[in-house]
């Protein structure tokens, strides 16, 4: 699994102009799921996206955790994350899990997240989205789980 996450002081998502799920201040995360993920890789990523420290301590270090700062989480469904754009002008999604499997990993990733931290809203899988955030920093990490 793949997540792009992003410092935010704020995002939502928006379907057909209705907005979906949205934070305040805290992480979006982009995320991709690949077929070779499973159970596995949801915990591992989860246990990386609330415990990878880029919030500021009162140094002004990134030493601090979503979990730590109790900040929003917004996760959002994106297949391209797996994109394979090494060749080319036109990207191979062969490295993105099937639609049924991506979905299911998808939504056990949304509910481990929901059962351990809080808020937590996001996108709709499948869907077409738009995303909106007011980027932090700007903050941006890639974080995968193999």
């Amino acid at each position: 699994m793949i997540a792009l996450i992003q410092r935010v002081q704020r995002a939502h998502v928006e379907v057909q102009g209705a907005v979906i799920g949205q934070i305040a201040a805290g992480l979006l995360a982009l995320v991709a799921v690949q077929p070779e993920d499973g159970e596995q890789q949801v915990r591992r990523l989860l246990d990386r996206i609330l415990g990878y420290r880029v919030f500021a301590d009162s140094a002004g270090r990134m030493n601090l955790s979503l979990s730590e700062t109790g900040g929003g989480l917004l996760l959002v469904s994106q297949f391209t994350l797996a994109a394979d754009t090494r060749k080319g002008m036109r990207a191979s999604f062969t490295a993105a899990a099937p639609p049924a499997q991506a979905e299911h990993l998808f939504r056990l990733l949304l509910e481990q997240a929901r059962a351990r931290h809080a808020p937590v809203a996001s996108g709709r899988f499948g869907a077409d989205m738009q995303v909106h955030l007011l980027n932090d920093g700007p903050v941006t990490f890639w974080l995968e789980a193999h």
